[in-house]
């Protein structure tokens, strides 16, 4: 059984582009594909999937036990991590638990301060009210017009407009703006190094 501290919280994260993250006290959670594997691609939520299961169990396993955690993880992927259908979300482990102890009065954790007023209410999900649109934060972040996006893709501008109102960007778009971002940072270190010379040369 993992230790668990009654301030300790997961925390789930989406990139922009889909890259799903999940801390638990600060430190990513281990997938324990060696106790319960059921998704070689990590962690989902907002779902139901082998993904959503494999982070029902690792988040179980943090408050219980691996018996437990096995027993239950079905159930607590869609009672609980089902429903966690937005890019960033915030769970407490004394939430955790007081989900757990409706399906086994026994089960009994020495690492939980029972006293934990958090624990009063079950699963409150802690989410941020911002509403995301991919595209848009796509274009803040670098700092861009949608027009200036479709440019950089070389695609017509409707077509990035279409990809705003449905609030998606296909396989093929992500990975474009992956490498133009990748091209952007290389861009950056081969001008420092350019900077660099210069000053080598004026010493």
């Amino acid at each position: 059984m993992a230790i668990t501290r009654n301030n300790y919280v997961f925390k789930g994260h989406k990139t922009l582009l889909g890259s799903k993250f999940v801390t638990y006290g600060e430190v990513e959670l281990p997938t324990r594909y060696e106790l319960y594997a059921q998704s070689e691609s990590g962690f989902d939520w907002g779902c139901m999937g082998s993904a959503t299961k494999q982070l029902a169990f690792s988040m179980l396993y943090q408050i219980s036990n691996e018996e437990f955690a096995k027993e239950h993880a079905a159930e607590f992927a869609i009672d609980v991590v089902k429903s966690l259908n937005h890019r960033d979300w915030i769970v407490s482990a004394s939430e955790v638990l007081q989900w757990a102890e409706k399906k086994d009065a026994n089960l009994n954790s020495p690492y939980i301060d029972r006293d934990d007023k958090t624990a009063q209410t079950l699963i409150q999900k802690k989410v941020k009210k911002t509403k995301h649109n991919i595209v848009k934060d796509v274009c803040k972040k670098l700092n861009i017009t949608q027009k200036n996006l479709a440019k950089i893709l070389e695609v017509p501008e409707g077509t990035v407009s279409s990809w705003a109102v449905k609030n998606e960007i296909p396989r093929l778009g992500k990975k474009a703006i992956e490498f133009y971002i990748q091209n952007q940072k290389n861009q950056k270190i081969v001008d420092s190094y350019k900077v660099f010379l210069r000053l080598v040369k004026d010493i």
